[in-house]
């Protein structure tokens, strides 16, 4: 009589769970935000997940970072352990069958200046990379603020996102903005098939700048086509700097294996 190997299985996928696929750390996070129609991310939204609205209003943010001592499954790549991202993402919510709420993000163009990383993200996550030239300028303290700037360039047109923080970084406030948009610990990523794949993120609460100064240039309508294009033409609603942290993302996982 077979034995079923089905215990094993579950218990192999459980562990595996437990362990980061990647390490890193996230620095000088620039983040802008700008008001979206729901019509336009609706259609984006993973199954199993809902639109997650920012007081009603439905929100997409522009987010340039570092990253720094990368590791895959511990191993630290030469080349590959220090470079910048810049992503356009969006807000879901998914709650779990023991009545969890998980706010978390969803990706709609991710910039990074390695092929490789771009394709290991592709085949393993489906999320939606791209290789391009970037550079950036970082001179930030604590204590006092500073700029951060992320550029690159796409089909011959070049992009900068910029901000300028004063002051010492501070908490978010509970229930603030800044809360919302910078404390976010899962992610979700549509698979070709049409199923949804989850996975964590782990990061300690990151203190933050407010900005009153910050922007983004460049031919958005070409990279981000013509509608998410127009609203990266308008001034922010809000602009965000996070210090930043070392992170963990774990493996990711079907819904239907949740």
């Amino acid at each position: 009589m077979a034995v079923s190997s089905e215990p094993s299985v579950r218990q192999e996928l459980a562990e595996s769970l437990r362990r980061p696929f990647l390490t890193a750390r996230w620095e000088s996070l620039l983040l802008l935000n700008y008001e979206c129609p729901r019509e336009l991310l609706e259609p984006l939204v993973p199954h199993g997940t809902v639109l997650d609205p920012w007081q009603g209003t439905p929100l997409v943010s522009l987010v340039g970072f570092m990253f720094r001592d990368t590791r895959v499954a511990g191993i630290g790549f030469p080349w590959h352990r220090t470079f910048e991202e810049v992503n356009l993402r969006f807000y879901v919510l998914r709650t779990t069958p023991e009545g969890e709420a998980r706010r978390s993000v969803v990706f709609i163009r991710e910039l990074v200046p390695r092929w490789i990383i771009a394709t290991i993200a592709r085949l393993r996550y489906n999320e939606p990379y791209l290789a391009v030239p970037m550079d950036h300028h970082v001179d930030l303290n604590p204590k006092t603020g500073g700029e951060v700037s992320y550029s690159w360039r796409h089909q011959g047109t070049r992009y900068t996102l910029r901000g300028t923080a004063q002051g010492a970084m501070r908490d978010s406030a509970p229930g603030s903005e800044a809360e919302f948009i910078t404390e976010h610990y899962w992610g979700y990523t549509r698979q070709p098939d049409g199923g949804t794949l989850e996975y964590r993120v782990a990061h300690p609460r990151w203190q933050i700048w407010e900005l009153e100064d910050a922007s983004f240039t460049g031919h958005s309508g070409k990279l981000y086509g013509t509608a998410f294009g127009e609203i990266l033409t308008q001034p922010p609603r809000s602009a965000f700097l996070a210090w930043g942290s070392e992170v963990e993302v774990y493996q990711g996982r079907r819904l239907s294996d949740v």
